[in-house]
């Protein structure tokens, strides 16, 4: 895929690593993925990039300050072309602010909250720079998924903060699950998945991101070779082989073999 430089409004199309351990993950994700970690940048408070075949795939950041010590976890952020509508528009549906709009120099604007039901994520509106470089290949964010025990609360509030088509995919107690469709290509953008019968009561709510592997069980082992840690699977899928991992710090994030 040639180097996206739109994403549709309501889509993922930004992660990045709130990480305790900054020295340590830039090392570790740089050598399970092939990226390169490029040098924190002291405009943006030590803000650094991972570059994926010389393009920005991910972002990267250490504790904010004594009183924000990092919780080592990936966030997404969905694009919007109205960042100030959509922080507006957050507390009539049971979303809270945690960092309202700020502008990230001529690159855009971004913000940070929580969905009704708990799940962390970002907003951001693009200036000069729309997110993620690729989607779908070797190193490259692969899925978008939230796990909600609000099913039908968690659909009602994308579609109307973020404009979201969505389509169902299982409506069974066993298998509920909705699909974020583009609306121009059709194209499946993220899925949302009723989790009410399966997360334990102390796990929230969570958005996680699917990265794309040439061999899941090959990464696994690289993962647990480079000090991280296997939490699930590998196991196959209708939708590939799939696999739960924490990367030395606890940050949790997922490994995907599309079918072939």
């Amino acid at each position: 895929m040639p180097n996206i430089d739109h994403f549709s409004v309501g889509a993922p199309c930004w992660v990045d690593l709130w990480t305790s351990d900054v020295e340590g993950s830039r090392a570790f994700y740089a050598q399970l993925f092939g990226w390169e970690a490029m040098e924190p940048s002291e405009e943006f408070g030590g803000y650094f990039m991972f570059h994926r075949d010389g393009l920005p795939i991910a972002g990267g950041m250490g504790d904010m300050g004594p009183d924000m010590p990092a919780n080592d976890t990936w966030k997404i952020y969905l694009s919007t072309d109205d960042i100030a509508g959509v922080a507006a528009s957050l507390g009539a549906h049971g979303a809270e602010v945690q960092a309202p709009p700020m502008s990230v120099a001529d690159l855009g604007q971004n913000m940070v909250f929580v969905d009704p039901t708990g799940a962390h994520l970002g907003a951001w509106q693009p200036g000069t720079f729309p997110g993620c470089s690729s989607l779908n290949e070797h190193g490259a964010p692969s899925w978008f998924e939230l796990f909600t025990r609000d099913f039908a609360g968690a659909l009602d509030f994308y579609r109307s903060v973020f404009s979201w088509k969505t389509e169902i995919e299982g409506d069974t107690d066993e298998f509920r699950y909705a699909t974020l469709r583009d609306p121009d290509s059709g194209d499946q953008l993220a899925g949302v998945m009723d989790a009410s019968a399966f997360l334990p009561e102390d796990v929230p709510a969570h958005w996680s991101v699917y990265w794309d592997v040439e061999s899941v069980d090959a990464a696994v082992s690289r993962v647990n070779t480079l000090g991280g840690a296997l939490v699930d699977g590998p196991t196959d899928t209708p939708y590939g082989r799939m696999a739960t991992v924490t990367d030395p710090a606890g940050a949790m994030f997922k490994l995907r073999t599309p079918p072939a």
